[in-house]
């Protein structure tokens, strides 16, 4: 499903306008760690961020990356895949009444519980003065996975492989949204975390 002229020019103005706001407390942020002699920036981005760039969330996402890359503070930029707890935001971005559309693009969604203990090892050694690259541990197309979830939550809307779904405005190609090359993965797997949500719910 393409989107309609309305919704084309809303991404349209999100991905013209999300950056200048990341830019700019980007650019403050980085100036006042430079003045306290910083050591180590450590960054959460986005897997995919250089590949999406209709996405406007994502267009920002690069633009901190790149503030951050030349700002002369030793640094690490970790890119994570997209959490496991947005499943059902992004059901819901994708919903038309009882049918969900989305990509059959690929998806390795990772826990938040994973991202805090990798944040924390990366932030405890060296600057790498590059990327890293975290994943969960299960990849599968975008759409089953979502079908997955709502299965195990009891929802009954259908999910609808769709190439021309959007995800926030982006078109999805098969690898727009997974690591392409060497990443860490986390360890906690879909049904693990569907467990432990239940269980602290």
């Amino acid at each position: 499903m393409k989107p309609t002229g309305s919704r084309a020019r809303r991404n349209l103005d999100e991905a013209s306008h999300q950056s200048a706001p990341a830019e700019t407390s980007g650019r403050n942020l980085l100036a006042a760690e430079a003045a306290a002699g910083v050591r180590h920036h450590v960054a959460l981005s986005i897997v995919g961020t250089d590949r999406m760039p209709d996405n406007g969330y994502f267009r920002a996402k690069v633009a901190q990356e790149k503030l951050i890359e030349s700002s002369g503070i030793p640094y690490t930029i970790i890119r994570s895949t997209q959490f496991l707890e947005f499943l059902g935001g992004i059901a819901a971005s994708g919903a038309d009444g009882n049918i969900v559309r989305l990509s059959p693009g690929l998806f390795q969604p990772i826990a938040a519980d994973d991202v805090a203990a990798i944040v924390a090892d990366v932030a405890l050694a060296a600057p790498r003065s590059g990327i890293v690259e975290i994943a969960g541990p299960e990849r599968a197309p975008f759409n089953e996975i979502i079908a997955r979830y709502l299965k195990a939550v009891g929802d009954p809307r259908e999910v609808v492989s769709d190439p021309e779904a959007r995800y926030w405005g982006g078109r999805v190609e098969e690898r727009s949204l997974v690591p392409l090359g060497e990443a860490r993965l986390g360890r906690i797997g879909f049904d693990e975390w569907l467990r432990r949500s239940r269980a602290g719910a």
